[in-house]
């Protein structure tokens, strides 16, 4: 199995080396051969991804190339990829849905553009980051199964989050929030008729252990061994 990783690799970034070690001990456990490679959002490479099974928008915006990074979203949503999104990936989501199956041409990222006129992930009025918080799931969601469970607590390192104006809009059109916050802020989204396209703004990646790999990473993989 072929496994890219999109974002601009940190090896100082803690994230970013959870996702490896998260990678590791899901593959271990699920005993699947897994190859994944970081890719930078600058890489020409990104332009043409038919060699791997699965994607994975990881934490750690901005990119370097946003709009690289919006087609790359937009080829797996189409060719039912299996797509994972964390953190600043899963914003990433948000505004690639945002703009080609909502219709919002001009959805922007406030990290990128804090004065554009259609802030579809805007910046949390309180930061995230380091915070464990728990999470409601949808009952018939394909990340509760995964779960197994309909609430579960989760480590963020976000300072941006889904525009609550948009929310509905968003859902509405086919990008399900299947999951919320004790607020009932969005914190999961996923279409449900994609093998896997699942977007969370926490970091499942902080709560995988060697003997005990994150359920909803097990589920990543299997749907792209599928």
């Amino acid at each position: 199995m072929k496994l890219a990783i999109i974002a601009e690799y940190d090896p100082g970034f803690e994230p970013h080396v959870q996702t490896d070690a998260a990678i590791a001990h899901s593959a271990s456990a699920l005993k699947l051969d897994v190859e994944f490679e970081w890719l930078s959002t600058a890489d020409e490479r990104i332009e043409d991804l038919t060699t791997f099974d699965a994607l994975w928008f990881a934490p750690g915006s901005p990119y370097r190339d946003m709009n690289r990074t919006v087609n790359a979203i937009r080829y797996a949503r189409e060719q039912k990829v299996p797509t994972f999104g964390t953190c600043g990936g899963f914003q990433h989501m948000v505004i690639e849905f945002a703009r080609n199956i909502v219709g919002i041409s001009d959805a922007q990222h406030a990290e990128y553009d804090p004065y554009a006129s259609r802030l579809i992930v805007s910046q949390l009025a309180c930061s995230l980051v380091g915070r464990e918080m728990q999470i409601s799931l949808k009952a018939s969601s394909m990340t509760a199964i995964a779960y197994g469970t309909y609430s579960v607590c989760e480590r963020y390192y976000c300072n941006f989050g889904v525009n609550p104006e948009f929310v509905d809009q968003l859902s509405s059109a086919g990008f399900v929030v299947v999951g919320t916050d004790s607020d009932n802020e969005c914190r999961v989204m996923e279409i449900p008729q994609h093998p896997f396209f699942v977007g969370t703004l926490y970091v499942p990646q902080a709560r995988s252990l060697p003997d005990r790999p994150h359920p909803l990473i097990n589920a990543f993989l299997l749907a792209a061994q599928r």
